[in-house]
């Protein structure tokens, strides 16, 4: 499954958690379990539907230890920063311990999750992100990543949001995350440290990379929780794909109200290519090139080396005829469609081209398996494949190669061959 974040109106955690929870609320109970361990039962989180007239979708609401609940939702800046709190930002919530706030350090929250019971997956995730939000934070302010501190009120609520994500990529186990170009936003963020720029520093740190958009929707679209979530489950830029089944999707709103634009992150939740179809099929990467300059002996080895490139499936080369009629040799490698800037750097730092085609193309391939038999005393390998009309076999020819005579090496190999259809089930 491959899944889709369409930043309408923005991205922050609660928006993240809120929309794949809309996609698939059947995680919802486990949500609650980790939101409730990681805080040892002193947070509690609601899934509440929520509309705004155009659409209807979910909203992520958090009670804090002392179950306190916000108080005026309507002021969502959704900024987390250092010495901050996203939550009184969020819900306009003010909570103060004798005059003064309570603070959290990074490290004190690091140790409260390694020491809550979460599931060790879900951990890794929550750790991962709140190191991404943390590593920023420290960079904009100049301090040790280890003294980056949140306000109470505030820590309990980002802890929230976090895990409940971490849970949720734990539990859905996608094997990509894209994310539509983010909305820029503009204007100023209100913090304790006085007002900041949008988007906010820590945010611009981690967006790097990312395609961004500035639609002309003023306000923070996208938090630094929001940011640190992108930065752990996307590529810097968005997937291009082929045709894929879309299977569901999701709304999830923050507490903010934009102008004119619904404030929701949607979420798409899309098959695999092959998922459910016929078995093998995949999206293959193809890099073309003509070499002309490279001598015959050591092209050979150069594409050998590209045979024996982990990303790299099969090379094959065959002869043309270039400009002023000058023979070339043209070159067609196979490679995974995922790793296709790893292969062209293969093949330029092995061959003397200096530029080349690629592209993305569907393939299909049978399920293969490779056994070993004994033929006189002989191993030989048997490649073997499920076909539509049942299972068939080839030996290596290489295995074969100390036979002398042309019918007896027949015999070896028609030998191993039937051997391998007769091996049992749980042996192949």
């Amino acid at each position: 499954m491959q899944i889709h974040l369409d930043a309408v109106g923005g991205v922050a955690g609660d928006m993240v958690v809120a929309a794949l929870l809309d996609a698939f609320p059947e995680h919802e109970a486990g949500v609650r379990e980790s939101v409730a361990r990681a805080s040892r039962g002193r947070t509690a989180c609601t899934l509440l539907a929520h509309g705004d007239g155009v659409l209807q979708g979910r909203r992520f609401a958090v009670t804090g230890p002392e179950g306190e609940a916000p108080e005026h939702p309507a002021d969502d800046h959704g900024h987390h920063h250092h010495r901050h709190d996203e939550h009184h930002e969020r819900h306009g919530h003010h909570h103060h311990d004798g005059g003064r706030h309570a603070h959290r350090h990074w490290s004190g929250i690091r140790r409260d999750l390694e020491a809550s019971g979460l599931s060790p997956a879900v951990l890794a995730h929550a750790l991962a992100i709140f190191g991404h939000l943390a590593q920023a934070e420290a960079r904009v302010h100049g301090i040790p990543v280890e003294e980056v501190a949140f306000h109470e009120v505030g820590a309990w609520d980002s802890i929230a949001d976090i895990v409940a994500a971490a849970h949720l990529v734990d539990a859905l186990r996608a094997t990509a995350w894209s994310v539509s170009a983010l909305p820029l936003g503009s204007g100023r963020v209100r913090t304790q440290h006085g007002p900041l720029p949008v988007p906010a520093p820590a945010t611009a740190l981690l967006l790097q990379g990312f395609l961004t958009v500035d639609d002309g929707v003023p306000g923070e679209r996208v938090t630094p929780t929001g940011a640190a979530i992108l930065r752990h489950l996307c590529d810097d830029q968005p997937r291009r794909s082929g045709p894929r089944r879309l299977l569901r999707s999701g709304l999830g709103f923050g507490t903010k109200v934009l102008p004119g634009l619904s404030n929701v992150l949607r979420v798409l939740a899309f098959e695999e290519q092959g998922e459910t179809g016929s078995p093998g099929h995949r999206e293959l990467g193809i890099i073309e090139f003509e070499v002309d300059d490279q001598s015959a002996e050591d092209l050979a080895m150069g594409l050998d080396r590209l045979r024996a490139h982990p990303k790299i499936f099969d090379v094959v080369q065959m002869p043309v005829f270039g400009k002023k009629g000058r023979m070339m040799t043209h070159v067609r490698a196979l490679a995974r469609a995922d790793a296709i800037e790893e292969a062209i750097e293969a093949c330029f730092r092995e061959t003397t081209t200096i530029g080349l085609r690629h592209h993305t193309v569907s393939g299909a391939a049978l399920r293969r398996r490779l056994d070993t038999v004994e033929v006189a005393g002989r191993p030989v390998r048997v490649k073997s494949v499920e076909r539509p009309g049942g299972r068939t076999a080839k030996a290596e020819a290489d295995d074969a190669m100390g036979t002398e005579g042309h019918a007896a090496r027949q015999d070896l190999r028609r030998e191993a061959e039937r051997l391998a259809l007769e091996l049992p089930e749980d042996q192949r």
